[in-house]
């Protein structure tokens, strides 16, 4: 795999971003790469899936391309007094990455997926986006927005009341099932560990989109919210995404 640092300006944002890139050793020419977005956690940044996972090694299994962002901890929300991460996220971003890199802008090739605030904006993202991508995976996922303390941080990404609809994963869900057909909804992924403190929250949507009627792949097992779980289950995402025509892949020595 060949890895790239890019630093670029948003105009959504209105400042300097950046993302690193995982891209196969050897595309090929006749076929744009598919791609997944890979969210960081609350604490982190876009740097951090290379330094605790394996994920340049996981991913030289498949023909796929792997951008992790910065989104800082904007929740990858359009924030009410801040920039507008959402935005970005869903469209600015694409379109750079499709022009600096020989990425797919294909719908059915287009995944995303997250781990903790990542896992939030992942499933948010998927769900809110249905026609952009064909596939999310939360891992130890933010679930209820709701449930979390009315800090100043907090107020400023998604203010003092009633989140919005796009915001709230629960009524995410309900839009998604009301409006959109079942064969152009993404394929959805869930996985917590059960002594993650994040657990019941992830239980709970999970449940909800039982009763709505949306089709989502569900995994539990032991372990908390840690790196540990996170790496091993990372490589259960990228077996699972709903891959085309995937070309067998030349295994490197060393």
């Amino acid at each position: 795999m060949a890895l790239f640092h890019s630093n670029f300006y948003s105009d959504n944002l209105g400042m300097q971003s950046n993302a690193d890139v995982i891209l196969p050793d050897r595309p090929d020419p006749a076929r744009k790469i598919p791609t997944l977005y890979l969210l960081h956690g609350l604490s982190d940044d876009h740097t951090i899936w290379q330094r605790r996972t394996s994920i340049e090694r996981y991913a030289s299994k498949y023909y796929l391309a792997v951008v992790m962002p910065n989104g800082h901890r904007s929740f990858y929300t359009d924030m009410k007094a801040g920039r507008a991460y959402f935005t970005y996220m869903t469209e600015e971003l694409p379109r750079l990455m499709e022009s600096f890199f020989p990425l797919s802008d294909k719908r059915g090739d287009r995944f995303v997926a997250g781990l903790s605030m990542g896992g939030y904006g992942a499933l948010k993202i998927a769900i809110n986006r249905p026609e952009r991508y064909a596939a999310g995976a939360g891992l130890s996922s933010v679930c209820n927005i709701n449930g979390w303390e009315r800090t100043p941080e907090f107020k400023a990404i998604f203010g003092d009341g009633v989140p919005d609809p796009t915001d709230d994963l629960f009524a995410s869900v309900d839009k998604l099932v009301l409006e959109t057909p079942k064969e152009k909804r993404p394929k959805l992924f869930q996985f917590c560990g059960t002594d993650d403190f994040l657990y019941k929250d992830n239980q709970a949507l999970r449940e909800h989109m039982f009763k709505a009627g949306l089709d989502a792949e569900y995994s539990e097992g032991p372990g908390g919210h840690s790196w540990d779980v996170w790496d091993e289950q990372i490589k259960h995402v990228l077996a699972w995404l709903p891959l085309r025509n995937e070309p067998k892949r030349t295994t490197a020595i060393g």
